[in-house]
């Protein structure tokens, strides 16, 4: 221990290492007293309608908006696909008439009990019904479409599925109420098993995750308040992500920080000053690591898509309360319980760590022997494997965007089967009531239209429901609507295949705007904190260069070994804006401890090699938690969950033992001063210099013997 720092401890005194702790503690107590019931509530504003996905500004979101207000509300459209693969029987028809019968005795259905359509080879009956009693209340279209099936059942090698919009609609809700119990305990349980891994301690890996939970339990509350202040969309998918940023991203800077602190607990007596330093030490890497992914996420309010809008500033709350959390509640748990927290492998003060080659410092000689030709095998390694993103399967259709097929998409390839003539699902025309005639003249003329009614009228718009001649999301009914666009200004064209399609061009729109503010806003937060120009492009560089092989991974992995029949429209965009971010964050622990060195005096290759020595158990342990939080969305019920969580989890593992631990350090070593231009770093010391001076700073610390082994026991 070095005098300053036992001038500093008797400065300080014992009573306020304990004062400050409590105080913080008390704090926190009054703030989850206050968020408490705020958090209960988010479920009640987190919704998966339609326009809680579509673009803000695409026809169909206008068209589904206005279908809301018509008279009697929103429409909740379902089919019953009755089924038999040798043929109908006339008891079947029986059956079926007289299930519709009751199903239209039970609820108020729009045109009362609808007539069977049956198909041409006579194995299947259509039944369209429709209904606006549940009018916009989804627990009362989700019960509507429960008491239906209750009705619709089928016997003896008939199959009875209740298909269509409001069927799907139902189904995949489901899937996202399945999200919050079940991706909070199997978050919880990953993490735990992991800390438990890293820290060989029954109770130390305790603290970070309760702190975790109770940051969770903060963003909740926070989440709703942004909600009812600026009606910030919340969905499924995007407090699910929430919740997995405030468990990985916030049991990442738990490991940095008790890391550091182990360290300090060795050179300084007291715990409180030990936690003072370890801040000093650590806390501009995570606060600059936390200010990218905020910065990143936040790009996402440009975003035109309604799902990726809402999850920025959610995505950001998540991380921020996370961080909050880990700065100030977990130093404080961690002070008032002191040194014995790491029970059985206590750090005692004075003592020094076992010294022995470790794995990151086997990689660090084997990158600093050759850094060239290990940085060229790297890159020609990422370049290779991102060429597997030619592979990616096409758009994503409705129907295949299940991990497992639910009723609503069996009904829907029961009809496509049995009515290839026709389509099989509505599209959604909305148009000004006095144009309403002239309008439906217009679409039934327009090529690839089978048929077409007038529906609802009310507040100066008219409904007229349009069938195609082809399949659903076909590119016959694709031209069909993207015709119909075309020739009828000032309508609007909706229905679930226009969807689709706004999904798919929204997206596009949202990628080229989005990814270079992501980009700008990244690179100038590393230039603040690393004040070099180099050294933060090569690390948006390698980022990138990790997003491009992790979509490769994907396109070899997606179709040919997990059958997914098609990528998700928001795979690029929402992929790249995670993985951009938090892959960023391991760069700055690498580098930020690289530069700590570097104005210590060491030089440059040693300070690279001595980093990645030092940091290296932390970002791995740190890369294996997020990866694992993000891959417990693959097993999820969703397939854009499935391969979003894919997708973050395989970049993140690249970028954490291969980009972080051979390619950022070869370049390192390779540009040697180089890598922090134009910055004082860059330039070699005169001889009126000490090669430790830090300039306007004074005089650094010299740099830590990294903690590799400690002693089982050690007190």
């Amino acid at each position: 221990m070095r005098a300053g720092e036992k001038t500093a401890t008797t400065r300080l005194g014992p009573g306020r290492g304990r004062a400050v702790p409590w105080a913080v503690l008390g704090l926190w107590i009054a703030v989850i007293a206050l968020v408490g019931p705020f958090a209960a509530k988010l479920g009640s504003v987190q919704h998966d309608k339609v326009t809680d996905y579509l673009p803000a500004s695409a026809d169909s979101t206008q068209a589904a908006k206005i279908e809301e207000k018509l008279p009697g509300g929103e429409t909740t459209e379902m089919v019953l696909v009755y089924h038999r693969d040798g043929g109908l029987s006339a008891a079947d028809r029986k059956t079926a008439a007289g299930q519709v019968a009751e199903i239209a005795g039970q609820h108020k259905l729009i045109g009362g009990a609808p007539k069977g359509i049956p198909s041409k080879d006579g194995t299947t009956l259509m039944y369209p019904v429709a209904s606006n009693e549940p009018g916009a209340d989804e627990e009362k279209q989700d019960q509507l479409v429960t008491d239906v099936r209750e009705v619709a059942q089928g016997e003896g090698g008939l199959s009875v599925d209740v298909g269509g919009t409001g069927a799907l609609g139902t189904d995949s809700g489901a899937v996202y109420d399945s999200l919050g119990g079940p991706l909070l305990y199997t978050t919880v349980a990953v993490v735990a098993i992991l800390l438990i891994l890293i820290y060989r301690s029954p109770v130390l890996w305790l603290v970070p995750l309760v702190v975790a939970g109770i940051a969770d339990y903060m963003s909740m509350g926070v989440s709703y308040g942004l909600n009812q202040a600026f009606g910030t969309t919340v969905t499924g998918q995007s407090a699910g992500v929430m919740t997995i940023l405030v468990f990985g991203a916030g049991t990442d800077y738990a490991l940095l920080l008790v890391a550091r602190y182990r360290e300090e607990l060795r050179r300084i007596e007291r715990p409180y000053e030990a936690m003072v330093a370890a801040l000093r030490g650590c806390g501009p890497a995570v606060l600059a690591s936390s200010g990218t992914v905020a910065a990143g996420l936040l790009c996402l309010l440009a975003a035109d898509l309604n799902s990726s809008k809402g999850m920025g500033p959610l995505g950001t709350v998540g991380v921020l309360c996370a961080l909050i959390a880990m700065l100030t509640l977990l130093p404080a748990i961690l002070v008032l319980v002191g040194r014995r927290v790491f029970w059985p492998l206590v750090p005692a003060f004075g003592s020094t760590p076992k010294q022995r080659r470790s794995l990151f410092a086997a990689m660090g000689s084997s990158a600093g022997r050759r850094p060239l030709t290990v940085l060229a095998s790297g890159a020609v390694l990422l370049g290779a494997l991102a060429l597997g993103s030619l592979n990616l399967p096409g758009v994503l259709k409705q129907e295949d965007s299940f991990v497992k097929k639910p009723e609503s998409v069996v009904a829907m390839e029961t009809l496509a089967k049995s009515f290839p003539e026709s389509g099989s699902q509505p599209i959604d025309v909305i148009t000004p009531q006095d144009r309403a005639d002239e309008t439906l003249a217009t679409v039934r003329g327009t090529p690839g239209v089978g048929s077409a009614e007038k529906g609802r009228t009310g507040d100066g718009w008219t409904e007229i429901s349009v069938f195609a001649k082809s399949a659903p999301q076909s590119a016959g009914e694709t031209a069909t609507i993207k015709s119909l666009r075309g020739q009828l200004k000032g309508s609007y064209v909706g229905g679930d295949s226009a969807q689709q399609i706004d999904l798919e061009v929204t997206n596009a729109r949202d990628t080229k705007i989005v990814v270079p503010l992501v980009l700008v806003s990244v690179m100038l937060i590393l230039i603040g904190l690393l004040r070099s120009l180099v050294a933060p492009l090569l690390l948006v560089v390698a980022v990138v260069a990790v997003w491009g092989a992790s979509l490769g991974i994907g396109g070899l992995v997606f179709e040919p070994l997990l059958g997914l029949k098609g990528t998700d429209p928001g795979l690029g965009l929402l992929s790249f804006v995670f993985l951009v971010a938090l892959g960023v964050d391991y760069g700055i622990f690498l580098m930020h401890r690289m530069r700590e060195e570097s104005l210590a005096g060491t030089e440059p290759a040693t300070a690279a090699l001595t980093a990645l020595r030092t940091t290296g158990g932390v970002i791995a342990s740190a890369g294996l938690v997020l990866a694992a939080t993000f891959a417990v969305l693959t097993n999820m019920g969703l397939v854009q969950l499935v391969q979003l969580g894919f997708v973050i989890a395989v970049g993140v593992l690249l970028d954490t033992f291969l980009v972080r631990t051979y390619l950022v350090t070869s370049a390192s070593v390779a540009l040697g001063r180089k890598v922090w231009w134009p910055g004082v770093l860059s330039r070699e010391p005169g001889p009126a210099e000490p090669a430790g001076s830090r300039g306007p700073g004074g005089p650094a610390e010299p740099p830590r013997q990294p903690e590799t082994v400690r002693a089982p026991g050690a007190r």
